[in-house]
């Protein structure tokens, strides 16, 4: 699961710098999928934190 993961937060982070890029890092859009990302990249964490502790 976390490869996959991996992958959602790359492109995701990719698909961000893009619309900023074009719209505005302060775009509706872009706050969007900065604020998806977190909460990617949050839960990566806390699967790591998870696997870390067993």
């Amino acid at each position: 699961m976390n490869i996959h993961l991996n992958k959602q937060i790359e492109m995701l982070r990719e698909n961000m710098i893009s619309t900023g890029m074009l719209q505005g890092f302060t775009s509706k859009e872009t706050v969007l999928l900065s604020k998806r990302l977190d909460n990617l990249m949050n839960l990566l964490m806390i699967m790591h934190k998870g696997k870390t502790a067993s």
